[in-house]
């Protein structure tokens, strides 16, 4: 379907036309092209009321167009006006516009008056509004004589302006003689007649200058009224006689200077009118006297103040509302309200209207024939009237034209010819002004014409209308369709709007809407067409917004704004603060998507927009930024209600920079005893500017405050003035008092003394007092300087005392002081702990007990018990070290105790003591007691020496702690296989007296695993564990039968081919059948890889054969082929070599000749270590403890006992940082501890304790010589035999 407009035309019915009809006709008018004949227009004109400037030249503007160009002709005051008369007014050529020169002679005012244009062709005549010609004026202000105005305090005053009456009226503003501004308040202001109102005067109103000046902006001159002077006196200033020597005239006004409720001083009485014009600014005022100050407030009765078109001005004394319109009609009141009380004033507001279009007439082209109408609409209040003139006569007196019919605000044509063309004039006025509009009727008959140029381009952004204009002329009104693409499809009505302009607007052009699009303009003359372009463009976006932003002042921000567009279009990016452009400061910088700005100030806070634009569209994005810091100090510190021991002070907060503040903090400086040095006074909210603050005696204080926000503390302010408070007693005595005698025979007293803030007073000094708890003695009292301390002499032992220390300064005591209890000197105890006997609990535990020591004896504070306890040496260590002695303390009054951590199958001696804090009382007796044997440690070191095909021997030495007498040894070991899976295991008891085995029949090539351990009659020790291969020897192995019982083969063949293989070797196999005496050869190589074969001989004809020297953990090929005129091969096969294991690699000692070398080696060392094991084993006994790897002693029972049963360890000498145990060796031999002391080798002297189920909670620290290392301690060299490792 073809989008058309067409002419909505209807034939008359009985003289008359639908309404509808005419609006269509008007709607449908057109601009006539300037090349076709058509009525003139006026185009341009000077203001219905003009005011000119008296210095320049008179300019009243008239231009008009049409075809033939118009002729122009002017009245003045309703008279034709010859300006070819008039030597200073000329006529701009082409146009109606009046020149007159007034500069070189004449006056403005003679030319005052209503000015008219009119434009005249063989059309028409159109006319211009009625020109009021007014020159401004600017007159001076008549000479007055102003009397100066003395008033009371708290009186109104009003000071009257009165300007001169000028054109336009001036703008009043006061100031003073310099030329400044008097400021204003809701106290003080301007009325809108331009007085100046004071609410009540106060002394410093007192001024000689107040001056009102009247601008005139049209001439630019500024008048100014005489000053007037006023003089505002306090009432107090008056006495009597001031008083009756002044008549009342002199004073203004007779209103007292007492408080009083609001009056008004404009507008006066309880009611006014205001009357405005629509369209005009409402402005409505209420001004009130008053002490206090009155508050205005505004309210429409019976309705609510217009949202967006309220404003208040001049501190809410003035209401005002823009565009006001009938329904702003109605009561407005004004409230003025104080502390006394309120009144009101209602204003009753009218708005009247000056004539206003709602239909103005329309030019109106029609072809001969054609029917069509003038319509003119106005309304204003009250109603406007209409008349009509035709070429600028009134209609009435026109020439008839048949055509026409005036119907009140219309004129209906029909019919028209070529002289009904004309121009017609609509008034509407009322009492309040006029409205006229020119609209012609222009009877043409023209073809279609398209007035939009050809192939124009438009450019449109996606997903946004898109208008194709298609300005057309004819007439009669021709009809549009429109067309897209080359074959002239047509738009429907659906997805496109056709305008009666001509205009096709896509509401939503989207990418397929691109193309050519063709107009096309018919009416009953011809036909025109019209080909524009359409470009759809993608949208411009950002991407990536600048973000809200919160920083510290002083640091540095970024915004980012990344831009999306069109390749085709070029974006520009621009960057605004607030709207406006960035400040010219090098701190801003703008990159390709980042603004940045470096070392931000306040200033810097606002919003930053970013905004991309390009030809056809512009995207904008906006963030934040907030500056803060930490607050500014406070200010104005203030004391105030300065009493003895408390005092308030105030203060004015610093700005808090974008945080709010907090906590305010308050501190002091004692300038008396600290100088400058600040304490912590206390801390109050941030919404609190004052705090009362308690005080302290005889302190010279000043007082600071900071305030505290989210981002830190700010400067502290300034000090605030000093304030000293009087002496008086102390209020506390000092704290910490003890009595402890440093000699037998002395009580020495300490105390911690009060500071110079706690004395209160001058002359702090102190009285202490004392006497023995449990006499009958009076107390005895010194008093002493500013001291901590003081030595009462001459005291028995350890007796005690009653003490108290009070404070005393110049003004007197302080409170009766505590009492406190302590002891004369300490002497060591007198007495050792009786009865003591050992219950041994295991091979590593014993219980002591013991009786207490009368607490007479101690003679000083218990401390606890302390056991003494170590271990008898054999002879030989006895002449190499000291008897080493373990000390165990026991807290308290404890009277029993265990031991832990003992050496098992061991002998020892022990003693106790009592300990006061003087020291050690003598010891008890020595008691002897012996622990049982426990499980031996591992065996030192296990070897695995002389591997054979089918055997292996293993070499080891015995457990560095027996723990006892070994009774055997037991060895359990498994095989491997290549996937490391363990076999089934073989258990094996060897006695205690050998330190060597062979194992046999093993099988060959195979890996084994050794589980070695010691024994005692407790019970089996700690394992060792070790691992080793049997060899393969290929002179030593005879191969299988492979053809007994067989049926040799007609045509020879290798088949079976099977690989064992290891770390780095492999045994292959296979079957051959064929001929005997037949050499085979092995070929091999890495699977996958392009290198030759490499080949291996086979000694005979063996059907096995080991490959050596392989890769860890690779796949190889093998295959097996014949040597000989007979050779054939076997299929390929691929194995891969076991992942590579530490010290598993092939050795030469795997050959044979030099495992008969090293067996003669390994034979002279095994008669070596049976010569040191004897030559051990000479001392009779092992040493039995060794330090256990984090294993509990499995012979430790669960007991229960007292609290305290486990005590403290220390050594009888100083301490020494004790040897760790050493671990297994990487070379898998397990070497001897290298101390076989006991509880030493718990820690290097480190405090432990034992719990009550006899876990270590004691302190325990050793000291020991360091023991000359003996033969089986010594670490060895690697033998060679260690060094035959076998394969993987």
């Amino acid at each position: 379907m073809q989008l058309k407009i067409m002419p909505k035309k209807k034939r008359l019915s009985a003289g008359k036309m639908p309404l509808i009809l005419f609006l269509c006709q008007m709607i449908s008018a057109l601009d006539v092209p300037l090349d076709l004949v058509q009525p003139p227009t006026i185009t341009q004109q000077s203001p219905k009321d003009y005011i000119i400037d008296p210095r320049e030249n008179i300019v009243i503007q008239c231009e008009a167009k049409g075809k033939p160009p118009p002729s122009f002709s002017w009245t003045r005051n309703g008279t034709h006006f010859d300006i070819e008369k008039d030597p200073l007014v000329t006529m701009k050529p082409g146009s109606g516009t009046l020149i007159i020169n007034i500069m070189s002679e004449g006056k403005a005012e003679t030319y005052e008056g209503v000015y008219q244009c009119t434009a005249r062709n063989e059309r028409g005549a159109a006319i211009s509004n009625n020109i009021i010609v007014r020159p401004s004026r600017s007159p001076l202000w008549t000479k007055e004589k102003l009397e100066p105005i003395t008033l009371r305090s708290g009186q109104s005053l009003v000071l009257p302006c009165r300007p001169p009456i000028g054109l336009p009226p001036a703008i009043i503003f006061w100031m003073d003689n310099s030329f400044q501004r008097l400021p204003q308040s809701e106290r003080v202001s301007q009325g809108l007649n331009g007085d100046l109102y004071f609410s009540n005067v106060l002394p410093e109103d007192t001024r000689e200058d107040y001056i009102c000046y009247a601008r005139f902006n049209h001439t630019q001159t500024i008048q100014q009224k005489q000053p007037i002077s006023v003089k505002v006196i306090l009432v107090d200033e008056l006495n009597d006689t001031i008083a009756a020597n002044l008549s009342d005239s002199e004073f203004y006004g007779a209103k007292s200077n007492r408080e009083r409720p609001p009056t008004f001083l404009t507008p006066e009485g309880n009611a006014s009118n205001k009357e405005e014009l629509r369209g005009n600014v409402l402005s409505l005022e209420c001004v009130a006297e008053g002490l206090p100050t009155p508050i205005i407030y505004w309210i429409k009765e019976d309705g609510t103040l217009p949202i967006n078109r309220t404003f208040y001005r001049n501190f809410q004394k003035t209401l005002q509302i823009i565009q006001v319109s009938e329904a702003d009609s109605g009561n407005y009141q004004c409230i003025a309200k104080n502390a006394l009380g309120a009144i009101h004033h209602t204003i009753s507001v009218t708005v009247k209207a000056a004539p206003y279009w709602i239909m103005a007439p329309q030019n109106l082209v029609l072809s001969p024939g054609e029917d069509g109408a003038l319509i003119c609409r106005a309304n204003g209040n009250p109603k406007p009237r209409i008349s009509w003139l035709s070429n600028g006569v009134p209609i009435e007196i026109a020439p008839d034209d048949p055509s026409r019919k005036i119907n009140g605000d219309t004129i209906i044509f029909s019919n028209v010819q070529e002289r009904s063309s004309a121009v017609y004039q609509c008034n509407a006025s009322n009492e309040y002004g006029y409205l006229l509009g020119n609209a012609f009727v222009n009877v043409l008959a023209e073809p279609p014409r398209i007035l939009t140029a050809a192939n124009t381009l438009y450019q449109v952004i996606a997903n946004r209308p898109a208008l194709l204009d298609c300005a057309f002329f004819g007439s009669p009104l021709p009809t549009i369709e429109w067309f897209k693409g080359a074959k002239g499809s047509a738009l429907r009505e659906d997805i496109y709007v056709l305008h009666e302009n001509g205009t096709l607007e896509i509401p939503v052009a989207q990418k397929d809407s691109r193309g050519t699009y063709t107009c096309v303009a018919r009416n009953k003359l011809g036909v025109a067409k019209n080909e524009v372009h359409l470009e759809i463009k993608d949208p411009t976006r950002i991407i990536k917004q600048p973000e809200y932003a919160v920083v510290q002042r002083g640091s540095t921000v970024s915004f980012e704004c990344k831009v999306k567009h069109d390749h085709t279009l070029i974006p520009t990016v621009i960057w605004l603060k607030d709207s406006g452009e960035l400040p010219s400061d090098g701190r801003f910088t703008v990159d390709k998507d980042h603004l940045v700005v470096a070392d931000v100030s306040d200033s810097d806070g606002g919003t930053y927009t970013c905004v991309a634009n390009t030809t056809l569209d512009s995207v904008s994005a906006s963030a934040v930024l907030s500056v803060v810091d930490v607050p500014n100090p406070p200010f104005d510190l203030e004391l105030t209600d300065q009493l003895d021991k408390s005092i308030q002070l105030s203060w004015t907060p610093g700005d808090d920079n974008n945080s709010p503040i907090t906590k305010f903090i308050i501190e002091y400086e004692d300038a008396m005893h600290e100088a400058g040095l600040w304490h912590h006074q206390t801390e109050v909210p941030g919404t609190q500017t004052t705090a009362q603050l308690k005080l302290s005696p005889y302190v010279n204080y000043s007082f600071r405050v900071m305030a505290e926000n989210s981002l830190g503390r700010s400067l502290p302010s300034e000090a605030s003035e000093q304030y000293l408070t009087k002496a008086a007693e102390p209020d506390k005595n000092p704290m910490a008092v003890e009595g402890l005698g440093s000699e037998p025979d002395n009580l020495v007293i300490t105390w911690q003394p009060l500071n110079g803030f706690e004395s209160n007073g001058p002359g702090l000094q102190y009285k202490v007092s004392w006497r023995q708890k449990d006499g009958d003695d009076e107390w005895t009292s010194v008093v002493v300087a500013n001291v901590s301390k003081y030595i009462v002499s001459g005291t028995p032992t350890f007796v005690p005392y009653l003490i108290k220390v009070q404070a005393l300064n110049d003004v007197g005591f302080a409170p009766e002081p505590a009492v406190v209890m302590g002891h004369s000197g300490e002497d060591l105890p007198m007495v050792a702990p009786g009865n003591v006997h050992v219950n041994v609990v295991n091979s590593t535990l014993a219980e002591v007990h013991w009786d207490p020591v009368p607490l007479k004896s101690i003679r000083g504070h218990l401390q606890g018990y302390r056991i003494y306890y170590w271990k008898a040496q054999n002879s030989s260590k006895r002449n190499r070290r000291h008897i080493e002695k373990k000390i165990l303390t026991f807290q308290g009054s404890k009277t029993h105790g265990m031991l832990p951590g003992l050496d098992p199958f061991s002998h020892y001696t022990l003693n106790v003591r009592v300990v006061n804090g003087k020291g050690e009382g003598p010891a008890s007796p020595d008691r002897i007691f012996y622990t049982p044997e426990g499980v031996p440690s591992a065996p030192s070191s296990l070897k695995i020496v002389n591997p054979t095909l089918d055997s292996l021997t293993l070499e080891w030495d015995p457990p560095s702690h027996p723990n006892g007498i070994l009774t055997e040894y037991t060895l359990k070991y498994q095989p491997i296989n290549s996937t490391h899976e363990l076999g089934p295991l073989v258990d094996l008891k060897i006695p205690a007296n050998k330190t060597r085995w062979t194992l046999k029949n093993l099988n060959f090539s195979t890996r084994y695993k050794f589980y070695f351990s010691a024994q005692t009659s407790a019970g089996s020790g700690s394992q060792i564990t070790e691992e080793a291969v049997t060899t393969v020897d290929e002179a030593g192995i005879l191969p299988p039968d492979v053809g007994a019982g067989k049926v040799q083969a007609v045509n020879p063949r290798i088949s079976k081919l099977t690989v064992a293989a290891a770390e780095t070797y492999a045994n292959i196999s296979w079957e051959y059948e064929g001929p005997e005496h037949i050499n085979f050869y092995v070929e091999y190589g890495v699977a996958g890889s392009k290198e030759e074969w490499r080949k291996e001989i086979v000694n005979g004809s063996r059907s096995f054969f080991g490959l050596k020297g392989l890769m860890p953990g690779t796949a190889y090929k093998v295959r097996v082929g014949a040597e000989g005129d007979s050779g054939f091969v076997s299929s390929e096969d691929v194995f891969e070599t076991g992942p590579a294991m530490a010290s598993r690699q092939v050795d030469i000692a795997t050959q044979g000749w030099f495992i008969g070398l090293m067996c003669a080696v390994a034979l002279l060392i095994l008669i070596l270590l049976i010569v040191c094991f004897i030559r051990r084993n000479k001392g009779g006994k092992y040493p039995v403890k060794e330090k256990e790897d984090a294993h509990a002693d499995p012979e430790i029972q669960p007991m229960k006992e007292d609290d305290g049963t486990f005590g403290e360890y220390s050594d009888a000498e100083d301490h020494k940082p004790l040897k760790k145990g050493s671990r297994t060796p990487s070379d898998r031999t397990v070497k001897k501890e290298d101390s076989d002391d006991s509880l030493v080798d718990y820690g290097e002297g480190v405090n432990g304790q034992f719990n009550e189920d006899g876990s270590f909670i004691g302190q325990y620290s050793g000291k020991k010589e360091k023991e000359p290392a003996e033969g089986n301690e010594s670490s060895e060299a690697p033998s060679p035999v260690n060094a035959m490792n076998s394969f993987v």
